[in-house]
């Protein structure tokens, strides 16, 4: 699978460093990092980001700008950026003067094109960061956002960071309507409220916004079933439509952690172990003493499980042990909860498979 990333294509002189007096470095003493750079790039890079540097240097490797004269202060630049822990994918440097015309040089798309060619991106989350109008030329050439620097501006790599890095809320929404019930659900994963839940079976409601509470999210379902039949449809489309919610909501699930696991509820004790990896499946092992908990038929909780899990794209494996058929049920569903907090937590900003995608 391809690991198309979010890249940032960032000028080097007046973005990276401040800008030189003049036309070269030819000191290592005059480099100077733009303020916030470290800290902005290392939010950046935990955020999921790559990063190719994209610099001109006028007459590089020529009498007027020997090559050594680069390298040394570039050679130390790299070497502090890397003692903080920030590489770069690639660095693409143009030494041709303005007057040669070639098509590498900013806003010239040359070296980029080479890079894509090799490196396919994100490109609805990449960006060409510098301080010239060059720079925002060749991000609108890409294709790409663009974001210009103010030079000596103490905010400007905070605000990017920020700006970068800001999460958009993981809602879901879902209507499943059925000639055997209607149900409407939303959940927001990064809200833990409210939660109303309302499906005429009053202990799935119960078990239902144990998962919610547990799992630290907001839920709101609705659910109008044909229980005059019995409870099965009812139970069933729930879990679909929560399913479909869930999924909707973890959208790429770029930076989730996706496993969890565990819990105790007085004699009773579930293992849950979920793996939101795109793959549906379920394994449920125990068996309750009773046929009903409430309104609620026993024998529907494991096919709740396999049904949430098919529409979720989840693997989903519960074990449970105890006396009490009512403890049972809930340390399932409490259990659950659990695990599912642990898995649609933030860890970063990378899509944790070697896939590229869940």
């Amino acid at each position: 699978m391809i690991d198309a990333r979010p890249t940032l294509f960032i000028d080097r002189d007046g973005t990276l460093i401040e800008e030189p007096a003049d036309e070269q470095v030819d000191a290592i003493g005059k480099l100077r990092l733009m303020p916030g750079v470290i800290a902005a790039l290392l939010r950046l890079r935990d955020a999921g980001y790559r990063f190719v540097m994209v610099t001109n240097q006028d007459g590089l490797g020529t009498p007027a700008y020997p090559q050594q004269d680069f390298d040394d202060p570039q050679n130390l630049l790299l070497r502090v950026l890397e003692s903080q822990g920030i590489t770069f994918d690639d660095i693409l440097i143009c030494p041709h003067r303005l007057d040669e015309g070639c098509a590498c040089r900013k806003p010239g798309t040359a070296l980029v094109d080479g890079y894509l060619a090799r490196r396919p991106i994100d490109r609805a989350r990449s960006q060409v960061i510098g301080d010239r109008d060059t720079d925002l030329l060749l991000a609108e050439r890409l294709g790409l956002g663009g974001i210009r620097i103010q030079p000596g501006d103490p905010e400007a790599w905070p605000a990017i960071a920020d700006t970068l890095t800001a999460r958009t809320a993981r809602r879901g929404s879902v209507e499943r309507p059925t000639r055997e019930t209607r149900i409407q659900v939303t959940v927001n994963l990064d809200c833990a409220a409210p939660v109303s839940i309302s499906t005429g079976i009053g202990f799935l409601d119960h078990m239902l916004e144990q998962i919610a509470r547990h799992g630290g999210f907001a839920l709101q379902l609705q659910c109008q079933g044909d229980l005059h039949i019995d409870e099965h449809h009812t139970v069933e489309d729930c879990a679909l439509a929560l399913g479909q919610a869930l999924r909707q909501a973890l959208g790429d699930k770029a930076g989730i952690a996706r496993y969890g696991f565990v819990l105790p509820m007085d004699e009773a004790q579930a293992r849950v172990v979920i793996d939101l990896s795109g793959r549906p499946y379920a394994v449920f092992d125990g068996h309750f003493g009773r046929e009903r908990v409430g309104d609620l038929p026993t024998e529907l909780v494991p096919h709740f499980f396999r049904s949430l899990g098919d529409a979720l794209g989840a693997a989903i494996h519960i074990e449970v042990r105890g006396e009490n058929t009512h403890h049972m049920v809930e340390v399932c569903f409490k259990g659950f909860g659990r695990a599912l907090r642990q898995a649609i937590r933030y860890e970063g900003g990378e899509v944790p498979s070697s896939k590229g995608q869940l």
